[in-house]
């Protein structure tokens, strides 16, 4: 049952097929070759990167979001129309109390 030819795919993705494979004495030769890796290399890191996020976890340092742009999250901008209304006037008051003092119309 080889993953091979499937092209790039993420370790992580099968984090836990890796680590149930490692729990039953699979070596890391092995289960790359079980997932069409080219070598153990990316098993070996896999579990550096892995063990370094468990210490992490323990001692309580939770990891950080990844770097980059944020994502576009609706679900916490649902504003209703009758709040967009009362922004909208609020700012058109604030907007003509500024042109008032500036001595425009």
């Amino acid at each position: 049952m080889s993953r091979k030819n499937q092209g790039y795919s993420k370790v992580e993705f099968f984090e836990k097929e890796i680590l149930e494979m490692h729990v039953n004495g699979k070596t890391h030769r092995e289960i790359a070759e079980f997932f069409g890796f080219r070598n153990r290399i990316v098993i070996k890191s896999f579990f550096k990167r892995y063990y370094r996020k468990q210490r992490q976890l323990a001692a309580g340092i939770f990891p950080l979001r990844s770097k980059g742009r944020p994502r576009k999250d609706d679900s916490n901008h649902t504003i209703s129309s009758d709040e967009i209304i009362k922004q909208l006037k609020m700012e058109n008051e604030l907007l003509r109390s500024f042109l008032q003092i500036a001595g425009r119309k």
